[in-house]
């Protein structure tokens, strides 16, 4: 079987998954090749897992200090140029199309009449128990961004037929320093985290962020992002502050870390992931970056640690079977091994 798996590059959460997704399949005999869209190809980084994969422009956010610029977005990405991608993509060339989220091998498929599997967090957001409380315009975007015949959404618990969340099976050992804090905030102003972290000086902040490089300010350690080293900061933590991506709350909620949330502002995935992690009582949100805000939270934090089967596994099988199994099925077979305790 030739598949065709479309990746959205603007957060590292679409890459840290499908770098996960990829090994798992590697396992087995099938055909894979990788798209990538909406980063630049010298943004990129630990690619290896894809292989000689093809690159497009696709679309992404404009962000400015914590907030989509909804203008900018609209006017600066090339909506010509992302039009010509979709038509002259040979997607005929492939049996099955998967998309995270990526809107130009979605597209393709749908104009081809292709079977498009959507595999991935804002797939979720289809389910019926989600998807009525969208707005009118949310709706319209989760339905046409990044269009696919058969939905496959991921969440933190069960809803619909939905599936876990695929995280590393190395990221499920726990542990972490209690004064030890990953600090992931891509969208944030880098001058202004260091600024409110630079008080709390009982704690050591690890910061990760596109437009940093390897700096030490006593206790506060600055990377640029890295997944090997993120990985290893992480597992040494026992609290993590982020946006609120789907994939960095999963891998701090399969570890059992403290978790906060600073959703970006004008992005109704995080608006909505905040939201739901604040009624599950799994993480912290934060309005604001600031001093007090961070300091109240590590001071009253609570950890939730929850347990997900190798989920990556399950769907490589069930890929490689030709995906005819139903996925609530396999929704039910998944969900039925997740686990909520407190740490």
């Amino acid at each position: 079987m030739k598949i065709l798996y479309g990746i959205q590059g603007t957060g590292n959460g679409h890459l840290s998954r499908c770098h996960t997704m990829a090994h798992a399949l590697s396992q087995h005999d099938v055909d894979i090749d990788y798209l990538i869209s909406g980063r630049d190809v010298s943004d990129l980084f630990d690619m290896d897992v894809f292989g000689d994969y093809q690159w497009r422009r696709g679309l992404s956010f404009v962000t400015e200090n914590g907030r989509v610029r909804k203008g900018k977005t609209v006017f600066q990405n090339d909506w010509r140029q992302l039009w010509q991608d979709v038509r002259s993509l040979p997607v005929k060339d492939y049996d099955l199309v998967i998309t995270d989220y990526e809107p130009v091998t979605a597209w393709a498929a749908k104009k081809a009449g292709i079977r498009c599997i959507g595999l991935g967090r804002q797939y979720a957001f289809q389910e019926p128990e989600l998807f009525s409380r969208l707005s009118w315009w949310q709706q319209q975007l989760i339905s046409s961004f990044a269009p696919c015949s058969d939905p496959v959404g991921m969440h933190w618990f069960t809803t619909g037929n939905t599936v876990p969340p695929v995280v590393r099976p190395e990221e499920s050992n726990g542990g972490g320093l209690m004064q030890r804090v990953v600090v992931y905030l891509p969208f944030e102003d880098p001058r202004h985290i260091i600024d409110q972290l630079q008080p709390l000086d009982n704690y050591e902040f690890s910061i990760f962020h596109p437009k940093l490089t390897r700096q030490s300010l006593g206790h506060i350690e600055c990377y640029s992002p890295s997944r090997d080293k993120f990985s290893a900061h992480f597992s040494k933590a026992s609290a993590v502050l982020s946006n609120a991506g789907f994939e960095t709350s999963c891998e701090a909620l399969s570890q059992g870390k403290s978790l906060a949330v600073k959703p970006l502002t004008g992005q109704f995935e995080q608006t909505w992931n905040a939201r739901l992690l604040a009624e599950q009582s799994l993480a912290s949100v934060l309005r604001r970056i600031d001093t007090c805000a961070i300091d109240q939270w590590l001071t009253e934090r609570e950890a939730q640690r929850l347990y997900w089967p190798n989920v990556a596994e399950a769907l490589a099988q069930w890929i490689a079977a030709g995906a005819t199994r139903p996925i609530a099925d396999l929704s039910t077979e998944l969900w039925s091994r997740n686990e909520k305790t407190a740490v």
